[in-house]
């Protein structure tokens, strides 16, 4: 087993990485948390897979649980299921030293971590993440939220959960479009601190990479399956050691944003049903390191490099039909956006991410013609 311990202001806790753990939690939580009553979050994809059984076993340790099971989909990481979660909670009973435990992707652990960071002021909330992408990102770090119509992530709270227990089994039957949305954020985190992790992800998959989008070659995925743990170890190791060195993303921890200001602006434009999370961030990466590259800010040539990668793993690096004006508006009303000054995450070169502050006017105009390209190309 390996193990990442977070500390964080208010908590220490451990991420738990295992293949095979997920069938051992029944017996784990008999020991960690008798006497809680718990809540087990799941979408409607993630419950008949996983769920139902998962609750039957906690039963019959003893356990008295309640599912939560909402529609699937970012659409739904929404105000009004978050209220359907508040409404559960309430009907259940539930105290403060009681657990929400978010058994899914990334949608299920922001939305329930939410929950758990404002139903009472705070209760118990363990992470169980199913996909790639929520064990090496939305897992680790506290950063729990709901979308609005107008953006993503726009109502949420930094709330660092009890415990994280990944088990890689998971992504064994995972399709490769979803597991493919996972890789953008494994070459995130070698992009901006880990020069290694990066040479590792190309090495993996040179020779091998993806026959056409969405689908990965029989062979770089039985490459990749064998070294799961230690990818996903590795990146929780990096996104700990900069969470850690600031945990309310004021400074260093901006440099996780890497792709994320384009990338969230495609999302929104697409209204989260064209590019999934990943391959939005891919094309953030690419427009973002091709600027900064134009600016003098990132070393010749690491662009190639980048896009090389990304094609290995199918991922892709434009947007056809995309509409440039309504991805400047998105931006406009990032996050990161503050006081019309924008923070954004570039790499001066492969493995080491800096931070640069612009205003959104200078953003605009240097971005323009880097997005006239990812729209139009095909």
């Amino acid at each position: 087993m390996e193990k990442v311990q977070v500390k964080s202001r208010d908590k220490t806790y451990d991420i738990l990485i295992e293949s095979g753990l997920f069938q051992r939690l029944p017996e784990i939580f008999k020991v960690r948390y008798h006497g809680k009553k718990l809540a087990v979050v799941c979408d409607t994809h993630i419950y008949p897979l996983y769920g139902e059984s998962f609750v039957q076993k906690l039963r019959h340790g003893g356990f008295d649980v309640v599912p939560i099971i909402f529609e699937a989909g970012e659409k739904h990481k929404s105000l009004e299921s978050l209220t359907q979660i508040y409404a559960c909670l309430a009907e259940g009973l539930f105290t403060r030293s009681d657990i929400l435990i978010a058994l899914g992707g990334g949608v299920t652990g922001d939305m329930t971590g939410l929950a758990a960071a404002t139903f009472l002021r705070g209760m118990g909330f363990i992470q169980i993440p199913t996909s790639l992408l929520a064990m090496v990102d939305s897992s680790v770090g506290g950063k729990v939220a709901v979308d609005l119509p107008q953006g993503k992530n726009l109502v949420g709270a930094f709330y660092q959960p009890d415990a994280v227990y990944t088990d890689p089994d998971f992504l064994l039957s995972l399709p490769d479009n979803e597991l493919i949305n996972g890789m953008g954020e494994l070459i995130k985190a070698g992009m901006i601190r880990d020069a290694q992790l990066f040479d590792t992800l190309v090495q993996l998959a040179e020779g091998h990479g993806a026959d056409t989008k969405g689908v990965l070659n029989p062979s770089l995925r039985q490459r990749l399956n064998e070294k799961l743990e230690y990818l996903i170890m590795r990146c929780c190791q990096i996104k700990r050691d900069i969470v850690e060195a600031d945990e309310f993303d004021n400074d260093l921890r901006q440099l996780l944003n890497f792709g994320h200001t384009l990338g969230h602006a495609i999302e929104r434009v697409q209204n989260y049903q064209g590019l999934s999370h990943g391959e939005a961030v891919a094309v953030g990466m690419a427009a973002f390191t091709r600027m900064t590259e134009a600016m003098g800010l990132t070393v010749k040539g690491e662009t190639d490099k980048l896009i090389h990668v990304l094609k290995l793993y199918g991922l892709p690096t434009c947007v056809p039909d995309l509409c440039k004006e309504e991805v400047l508006k998105a931006i406009r009303i990032d996050k990161k956006n503050r006081s019309g000054m924008i923070t954004i995450a570039y790499i001066e070169r492969i493995g080491l991410g800096r931070l640069h502050s612009m205003n959104l006017e200078e953003l605009e105009e240097r971005i323009d013609g880097v997005l006239t390209h990812i729209c139009k190309a095909s």
